[in-house]
């Protein structure tokens, strides 16, 4: 029998089901459990000061495509990393490669994250043929290796920043659509959104205010981690020769353009090398602390 409810009542049964979501309590236990891990705060210090690095950075150090220096000069008083093969200070082309890095993983998860939850949202909320078409592919996609299928993107792309962040988006939101997938699958069946589906609630205002914010939770967690996978990737690439193209300060190319150098210049690998493992360490220890600080099991 279907529920006859006015338009005025429909709406103000929406918005007392929309408080059953996640409330700010449960945000502020999440909090309390993320500042109590030591290693997750410590993840969270060294984004912050790595963000701060790439914001007023630049406007700090040298022109990184300045060539006025000493050919592979080590560290000095004017030159706190050495310069490299060309006389171009590594501290400048390091500053700008992290702020590189820190835009191009940005800008690739959330591209990642918006196809995903496009994907996954569709497939958990419609099921049926939709669901087995776009799952089916996801596991297609999932059996390639994810750096033999980049690689083969930017061979069809080619070089440069956006294509790298293209390449990106496009192949790593196959682990986002599943997760909300499940999450879809789960709370369509609570009783909270029956109800609302019983009352005539519009199907998208029941996705976007009663199902997206309950399967967000592990959504953060997977941006969060994201983010540095993102970096990670673009260095390889551009360690490659498939990525970002030279003169810009890429830290990966800087490893490449370096390599050889190992014995006589070690700052022109360890500099740059650093700066990646400062940057995926602590996104990924901010994913970490995440994942255990919304885990509402343990509340």
């Amino acid at each position: 029998m279907e529920l006859d409810v006015t338009a005025t009542e429909a709406d103000n049964l929406d918005r007392s089901l929309a408080e059953v979501g996640p409330s700010r309590s449960l945000l502020s236990d999440a909090w309390r459990r993320f500042r109590r891990n030591r290693l997750a705060m410590f993840g969270l210090v060294l984004v912050v000061f790595l963000i701060v690095v790439a914001l007023i950075g630049p406007s700090l150090v040298q022109d990184p495509l300045d060539t006025g220096g000493i050919s592979k000069e080590k560290p000095t008083n004017q030159h706190w990393m050495g310069t490299d093969s060309l006389g171009r200070d590594v501290m400048a082309r390091v500053v700008h490669g992290i702020r590189l890095s820190l835009f191009i993983g940005l800008i690739a998860t959330v591209a990642q994250t918006c196809l995903g939850m496009l994907v996954g949202s569709v497939a958990g909320w419609f099921r049926g043929w939709a669901d087995t078409v776009l799952m089916r592919f996801v596991d297609i996609m999932l059996g390639i290796p994810y750096l033999v299928l980049a690689l083969a993107m930017v061979a069809v792309m080619g070089k440069g920043v956006t294509a790298v962040i293209i390449t990106l988006g496009l192949t790593a939101w196959l682990q986002t659509a599943r997760t909300v997938r499940a999450g879809f699958l789960q709370v369509r069946e609570l009783e909270y959104v029956e109800a609302a589906r019983a009352v005539g609630v519009p199907t998208r205002r029941i996705i976007v205010r009663h199902v997206l914010p309950n399967v967000f939770q592990p959504v953060i967690v997977l941006i969060a981690i994201g983010i540095g996978v993102a970096i990670l990737s673009e260095a390889a690439l551009s360690y490659l020769g498939v990525g970002v193209k030279a003169p810009a300060p890429s830290l990966g190319l800087m490893i490449s353009e370096s390599q050889s150098s190992f014995t006589t210049s070690p700052h022109l690998l360890f500099f740059p090398g650093m700066g990646i493992v400062l940057t995926v360490l602590g996104f990924m220890l901010v994913g970490d602390g995440l994942r255990d600080a919304l885990d509402v099991k343990d509340v």
